[in-house]
């Protein structure tokens, strides 16, 4: 059995993982969902999250899940933004993990970051349309009335429902921070990549791109929108469990 510590992507939390968990739980591992630190805070607390104190968090996490399951396999796993915190992770503490998925994640080159990331991207209007400044700039929310469609257009409503009321604040400082990731740390992990093919905020296009770029992962094709935790758990569950390195 395995352990997986599950990071979330922006203005989420967490419980977005509870599908998932519950069933790698069923199937005898440990999960661990934490909500990184400063996500729906005030001003002081948004811009003092940096992708720094976030790749620390997430290591935590794993070290000390791994001293719990008696060194046993730690995968890290992370959506969309997430990909940011598991990079830079895996880069602090590479000893602290066994395994890396993206899941239609933030996989970024050494030097690049998520804003930097954007330039390249195909347009996105109806992403870019959901997403305001808060708290002076120091955040960023989204309206929960539009983002369905953007999110979650092939999840089951009921879920999508029950979601969409408890996104919170994104910190804007760690988008605009730099990836650093070298081959003997970052680089010497087993990586995974799930792939989303009707993504709607981060396209195929610009998941293919951000492959290329950091070439080696393992690809898994889900045709799932933005939320494959919610519009395939099962499947994203396999998946997370097959990265487990033999």
């Amino acid at each position: 059995m395995a352990g997986f510590v599950l990071i979330h992507g922006s203005w989420h939390g967490g419980w977005c993982f509870d599908e998932v968990a519950a069933l790698l739980r069923a199937a005898g591992h440990t999960v661990i969902a934490p909500t990184l630190p400063g996500m729906g805070g005030d001003e002081a607390e948004l811009r003092a999250a940096t992708l720094e104190g976030w790749g620390e968090f997430a290591a935590g996490h794993c070290a000390d899940l791994k001293r719990e399951l008696g060194g046993a396999p730690v995968v890290l796993a992370g959506h969309s933004r997430g990909g940011l915190v598991v990079s830079t992770a895996a880069e602090q503490a590479p000893t602290a993990m066994d395994a890396l998925v993206y899941i239609c994640a933030m996989m970024l080159p050494d030097g690049m970051s998520r804003a930097a990331f954007k330039a390249l991207e195909d347009p996105t209007p109806a992403f870019d349309a959901l997403i305001s400044p808060v708290a002076n700039g120091a955040g960023t929310v989204v309206d929960p009335a539009r983002a369905a469609a953007v999110f979650a257009q092939l999840s089951p409503p009921d879920l999508v429902a029950a979601a969409l009321p408890r996104l919170l604040a994104e910190p804007h400082g760690p988008r605009s921070t730099p990836i650093r990731v070298t081959p003997e740390r970052w680089g010497r992990l087993p990586r995974t990549y799930v792939e989303c093919t009707a993504d709607r905020t981060i396209p195929i296009t610009s998941q293919r791109k951000m492959q290329a770029l950091s070439p080696g992962a393992k690809v898994v094709t889900l045709h799932s929108d933005h939320s494959p935790y919610l519009c395939c758990p099962a499947e994203l569950a396999t998946t997370l469990i097959g990265a487990i390195p033999a």
